[in-house]
């Protein structure tokens, strides 16, 4: 699994790992617009929120934790 980074797209992210869409919403960043992506990183975006580098790591490691999280319960159904 190639881990998310601050730096990936918008779009990228959204089109590898959809939930991440309610995932940012709940942190209150805004990745969809009229069902497109939002142009951009996933540090930029977090910085129009006013998120600092600190929350944006923090952020980053736990949407990571999630996404391993998701695998492990999909590889367990699958067994």
């Amino acid at each position: 699994m190639m881990s998310v980074t601050k730096d990936i797209l918008i779009e990228t992210l959204v089109d590898q790992h959809p939930f991440a869409v309610k995932f940012l919403r709940e942190k209150g960043i805004k990745c969809l617009a009229c069902g497109e992506p939002i142009w951009g990183t996933l540090a930029e975006s977090a910085r129009e929120k006013g998120f600092s580098d600190n929350q944006i790591e923090l952020m980053v490691d736990e949407l990571n934790q999630a996404i391993l999280k998701r695998m492990e319960a999909a590889n367990e159904n699958k067994n």
